[in-house]
């Protein structure tokens, strides 16, 4: 039997396209958008990250990633802070804190419905073959990911 890689392909992406667009409108609730939270998740796992490590982990540029936590500032959510020679460090305020967690709960609740359709033994192989894909050598090896 051969997979049609291109329906496999288009099968991802369509799962994909449905958990940011859920994400998206549960998120909008809370206050914060999909990018907007990924960017406050990937600082609360690296506390002190560069700009440009953050905008790796969030498959952003560094451009684009500047600008969101420019936002993300003036927001109040994020603090900027010089670093070694022209490096900025990235942490959260606690009203980042706050607002990551609103957003973690609401992410949670979409996730679960997602992926009502599989039982447990059924996710853990799906994420076992997407981190192997992925090329990441052990569960929650590698960079974070966004959902």
């Amino acid at each position: 039997m051969h997979t049609d890689l291109q329906l496999l392909g288009r099968a991802v992406k369509q799962a994909q396209y449905r958990n940011h667009r859920a994400l998206d409108t549960a998120l909008a609730a809370v206050g914060t958008t999909l990018a907007q939270w990924d960017a406050l998740r990937a600082i609360s796992r690296s506390p002190g990250a560069s700009a440009r490590e953050l905008a790796a982990a969030t498959f952003q540029s560094e451009q684009a990633f500047g600008t969101l936590v420019g936002r993300l500032t003036k927001q109040g959510v994020v603090e900027r802070s010089p670093g070694r020679g022209r490096r900025i460090d990235h942490h959260l305020t606690p009203a980042g804190e706050h607002l990551l967690a609103a957003g973690g709960e609401a992410a949670d609740q979409v996730l679960a419905a997602n992926f009502a359709a599989l039982a447990e033994p059924d996710r853990a192989t799906l994420l076992a073959l997407l981190q192997r894909l992925n090329g990441e050598e052990e569960p929650g090896a590698g960079a974070p990911t966004a959902v």
